[in-house]
């Protein structure tokens, strides 16, 4: 398994750095309703936590989304915000890449109502996988509410790997 698993981490990361850079704590922290509910800092805090709990579930191999802290200096403080996403693309960067490969335990709620959180299998490298994709929908979101307070972020923020690719081999012909 490659490194590019931990880039990617890395890239996605290094976007909420420059969303951190484009806002301001107003912004980051109003709540701005509509269609797209939560503060963009809630939502930004969801993204790290995910992240979070894979370095936490990496010693003994289970991984549990639904035990997240919900870190409420995350989506309310800047400054802090940062301070976390360095500290995860440093501690992404220190992942043996052997490590990838491990099997894991995954503790996730999926359905509504009364049911009881999945457990199911799965692999570091999966998850990673599944917290990317998962920052970028939320980094959409984010995009969309940060519009809405007239904050620009780059066309990349928010925008899949692969609909960036299709989008440069289309405009190529």
């Amino acid at each position: 398994m490659t490194r590019s698993l931990t880039n990617s981490i890395e890239d996605v990361l290094r976007q909420g750095c420059v969303l951190l850079d484009s806002t301001s704590e107003e912004t980051y922290t109003l709540s701005l309703g509509g269609t797209a509910s939560g503060t963009v800092g809630a939502h930004y805090r969801h993204v790290l936590e995910h992240f979070i709990s894979i370095l936490e579930g990496l010693a003994s191999a289970r991984i549990n989304y639904d035990a997240r802290k919900r870190d409420i200096k995350i989506e309310t403080s800047i400054t802090y915000a940062r301070v976390v996403t360095e500290a995860l693309i440093e501690d992404f960067r220190a992942i043996s890449p052997h490590l990838l490969e491990r099997e894991c335990s995954v503790i996730y709620t999926v359905a509504y109502g009364d049911s009881e959180a999945e457990e199911v299998r799965s692999t570091i490298a999966r998850e990673i996988m599944f917290s990317v994709g998962h920052a970028i929908h939320h980094f959409a979101i984010i995009k969309l509410l940060c519009a809405g307070a007239g904050v620009q972020l780059p066309y990349e923020f928010g925008v899949a790997p692969s609909t960036l690719k299709h989008a440069a081999m289309a405009a190529r012909g």
